[in-house]
């Protein structure tokens, strides 16, 4: 059955998904005899690695157990969440900018080099874009797939310094849920692709959200080189339309090859490839929403400050005229006096 579950027809699928029920029914009753729920998932995850894991991948370090990604998912919460504002309390903020253009010039190059990557190595060339299965075989431009999916995984590990970054500049309010959210789960979705589907449908968000990183990653470059090169950053607000666009083609890509009988990519995983994408598209459309309302309203009150002082500018004329009709009539009532 390894490797070969996306190939079965609809009665024999029918019958694999009752075994698997049978065995992980027979697993659970034999280990809550022992209260052993720890050995349950190590047993339940033995089985799923045995049964669909790429053996490919083991050769790649962290991809032997999905605990070392855990691991450090948990290292970048704690620090991103407890320690690093801890240590930062009672400092001035770092100011990093060479550092920051170092490290966004870096992350440029790497996506530009993942994205032309994903084309050469099946998207711009033998691809299908309606459905493309995974392909597990020895094959070179299989293997250059696999080894692309696991340098991207390794890409989603590097961008957590996005977020210790902004810890050390006290940048507490780019720090949002929707961002650790973001760079919590993306390493655990690629150490799936990287050991079950390095290839196929699979990579198709990867190919997207590479050219979004070249877009993104450029902005922040620029941002991080001074006040100076502000001008050049008019194009700031289209980074979430981007970012929102890349979502929605990953939805209807995923519905094609979801509700497609001809397409031989698992519809297990198109349906947890259009859930993730779905879930990214909500979030970041009302992160966007939030930020436009946010906007309009810093523009709507800066409109009624310039409108306010406009007008204490138009009543200054009239004033200083009352005030000098005012002292004429005095000085005339005083020569009338003095007549």
């Amino acid at each position: 059955m390894s490797m070969n579950y996306h190939n079965y027809n609809s009665s024999s699928r029918f019958d694999m998904v009752v075994e698997i029920a049978n065995i992980a029914l027979d697993e659970f009753k034999t280990h809550h005899i022992t209260r052993n729920y720890t050995g349950l998932v190590q047993r339940y995850y033995q089985l799923v690695e045995e049964d669909y894991g790429d053996p490919r991948a083991t050769r790649f370090p962290l991809m032997e157990h999905p605990m070392f990604t855990f691991g450090m998912v948990a290292i970048y919460l704690s620090w991103v969440l407890v320690i690093g504002p801890l240590f930062m309390r009672d400092r001035k903020p770092f100011q990093l900018r060479r550092t920051l253009v170092i490290y966004n010039a870096f992350q440029v190059a790497l996506s530009g080099y993942m994205f032309y990557e994903h084309l050469m190595a099946g998207w711009l060339n033998y691809y299908n874009l309606k459905c493309q299965p995974v392909d597990y075989s020895d094959s070179d431009s299989s293997k250059r797939m696999l080894n692309l999916c696991y340098l991207y995984y390794l890409s989603k590990l590097t961008e957590f310094a996005d977020t210790m970054f902004f810890v050390l500049r006290k940048k507490s309010s780019q720090i949002t849920w929707l961002h650790v959210y973001h760079h919590s789960v993306t390493p655990l979705e690629t150490w799936v692709l990287v050991k079950f589907l390095a290839g196929g449908n699979a990579t198709f968000p990867n190919l997207l959200n590479n050219f979004v990183h070249v877009c993104m990653y450029f902005y922040y470059m620029m941002a991080a080189m001074g006040p100076e090169y502000a001008k050049f950053l008019w194009w700031k607000k289209y980074m979430t339309e981007l970012q929102i666009a890349q979502f929605v083609l990953c939805i209807f890509h995923t519905l094609r090859a979801l509700f497609s009988n001809q397409c031989q990519f698992s519809k297990f995983i198109s349906a947890l490839l259009l859930l993730n994408a779905s879930i990214f598209f909500c979030l970041f459309m009302n992160f966007y929403m939030q930020s436009y309302r946010k906007s309009k309203a810093a523009q709507q009150q800066l409109q009624q400050q310039q409108q306010l002082k406009q007008q204490q500018l138009d009543a200054t004329p009239c004033k200083a005229d009352s005030n000098n009709n005012n002292n004429n009539t005095a000085m005339l009532a005083q020569k009338l006096k003095a007549n």
